[in-house]
């Protein structure tokens, strides 16, 4: 079959290239390098001392059995216990797990059911959501640490440890390979819902990891001499991959920590250490041009910023090469599949607005759309920038094209090798992409997916309320804001009630709580009675303008 013997390659290849592995070579080569490096605490760690913290995390939940596959579930804010808990894991052949810190206690439950971590960790920030949700769900992880960056509590709550206490007398010393590594093997499970806001896992593969950050470092380019900060949370694919823990240490690069983002920490971050890559979304670009106007500093470290999460308008792109840098680059993808499509800045300015083209490894395609069923990956629209039609992805080098335990959403989106995104756009005969929509109706607020039907079924267990519709409307600051049309059951609610039923209920995350409410008599529907989102949609743009929407 071969012209050639390949065992040794096969061997090699499918049980060596992994991120770990890469990691760890640069422990040997740049053992005295700063790889970590935290403002807030002061505190650095070279790869040699980052290995030894996470070789002694990883040795006490050795003891504890954890062992392949199983998972390590998290939610921490960006800190050192987020890179220990990424790096941990892999050595004992199991999954890190991290999620979003502003979940709600139900949510969070939700998650622990679905994927049934052996150890939990929390940031102390959120130690009351942690416990509520250990109330709620029916799985236990078998150990629960406290990750207690704030020294906020002398003790952890009864039946939780502190996670300095976990590793204390712990070997730093690698801890015995006892497991056979493969390239197929799950090392990480990111977090993204469906329409109906029920979990799903993204696994994400040895061969992924190493090819996002592959991606990543032919992209940027990135180097050993470089210094990233993201200001954008690490727990979702862009934070995470996109100049965050997975492409930094693989190229042996140094990590800069910013916990919570704030222009004028940003600012003075870059020129104290002289960071070379920012990460965030064109929101915060725009509050970073801001205080560079007003506070200039040296930033001339900076090679480029990178964002993602929505298009770059024209004017606001010349504005931040002019203040910022002129390395803007923007990246369009999921969180199955990475970035795929991405602008280059000398794709700019006259590019923006647009996505960009695909990615050297992926293919982005427009194909057409029909209502009862799937179009073929060849059913492709003109290439005109008018005919709209939806994305599709292909790009099997940084996905696993399925989720866990989902085997009916897996056949809804993934089909043939591509991923259809439901995202709605338009391409032009370069093959630069526009998105121009969605299929369903997502919002995008602040950097976080948010699926009306999750809220409406919150609001919706109010006995006051009938029945309600949540669509969002355009926001400076947030990118969308969300509004929530309310049938009353009950005419004397008043939008106060529902606001603080809102806040208060376990099942939506602050994030989720409305910020404009409407009162109303009903709403759009097709004929077979199903709500018009996309109605509604542009009845709130309207409704803003006029000043009918309340806001609390």
């Amino acid at each position: 079959m071969y012209t050639y013997d390949i065992t040794m390659f096969k061997e090699t290849f499918e049980s060596e290239y992994t991120w770990l592995n890469g990691f760890l070579r640069n422990v040997m080569r740049f053992g005295d390098k700063t790889a970590l490096n935290d403002p807030l605490s002061g505190q650095k760690w070279t790869y040699k001392e980052l290995n030894a913290e996470c070789n002694k995390f990883a040795n006490a939940m050795k003891k504890d059995g954890v062992k392949k596959s199983d998972i390590l579930f998290f939610q921490i804010y960006n800190s050192p216990y987020f890179v220990f808990s990424y790096i941990a894991p892999q050595k004992l052949g199991a999954i890190s797990n991290p999620a979003n810190f502003n979940l709600s206690p139900g949510e969070t439950a939700e998650i622990i059911n679905h994927n049934k971590p052996k150890v939990y960790v929390y940031d102390s920030a959120i130690t009351k959501t942690a416990v509520k949700a250990l109330e709620l769900c029916e799985h236990k992880p078998e150990v629960v640490i406290m990750a207690d960056y704030l020294k906020k509590y002398d003790e952890a709550p009864e039946g939780h440890i502190k996670y300095e206490d976990y590793v204390n007398g712990q070997s730093e010393e690698n801890p015995p390979i006892d497991f056979n590594p493969h390239i197929y093997d799950e090392v990480l499970r990111l977090q993204t819902s469906g329409t109906t806001g029920t979990p799903k896992g993204v696994p994400l593969n040895n061969i992924n990891e190493v090819l996002s950050a592959h991606d990543v470092i032919m992209h940027f380019p990135l180097s050993p001499y470089d210094k990233t900060m993201n200001m954008t949370p690490w727990f979702h694919r862009g934070g995470i991959h996109s100049g965050g823990i997975t492409p930094t240490l693989y190229a042996g690069g140094e990590i800069v920590i910013m916990r919570d983002f704030h222009p004028k920490t940003t600012i003075d971050y870059v020129q104290r250490h002289k960071i070379t890559f920012l990460i965030g979304v064109p929101s915060v670009l725009g509050l970073l041009a801001s205080r560079q106007e007003k506070h200039p500093k040296d930033i001339s470290t900076l090679k480029g910023i990178i964002t993602m999460g929505s298009p770059l308008e024209k004017q606001d792109c010349i504005r931040f090469q002019e203040v910022l840098t002129p390395n803007i680059f923007n990246g369009y993808g999921t969180t199955e599949s990475f970035w795929n499509t991405f602008l280059r800045p000398q794709d700019l300015p006259a590019m923006s607005g647009s996505a960009g083209r695909s990615c050297t490894d992926d293919e982005v395609r427009i194909v057409k759309v029909y209502e009862d069923r799937k179009a073929e990956p060849d059913e492709l629209v003109p290439t005109d920038g008018r005919y709209e039609g939806e994305i599709i992805i292909k790009c099997p080098a940084k996905t696993t094209y399925c989720y866990v335990n989902n085997e009916e959403v897996t056949k809804e989106k993934f089909y043939k090798g591509w991923m259809y995104t439901g995202d709605i756009g338009t391409w032009d005969k370069k093959q630069f992409i526009t998105v121009a929509g969605r299929k369903d109706d997502m919002i995008i607020s602040k950097g976080e997916n948010i699926y009306p039907a999750r809220i409406e079924e919150a609001i919706n267990l109010f006995d006051k309320v009938k029945e309600c519709i949540v669509t969002s409307v355009p926001d400076k600051t947030r990118g969308e804001a969300v509004v929530a049309y309310i049938i009353p059951e009950d005419k004397s609610v008043t939008v106060g009630e529902v606001l603080e039923f809102c806040k208060n209920s376990p099942n939506l995350s602050k994030y989720q709580v409305p910020r404009y409410f409407r009162m109303v008599d009903d709403v759009p529907r097709t004929a077979t009675g199903k709500k018009q989102h996309y109605k509604v949609k542009a009845q709130a743009k309207e409704d803003l303008k006029n000043g009918l929407l309340l806001r609390k």
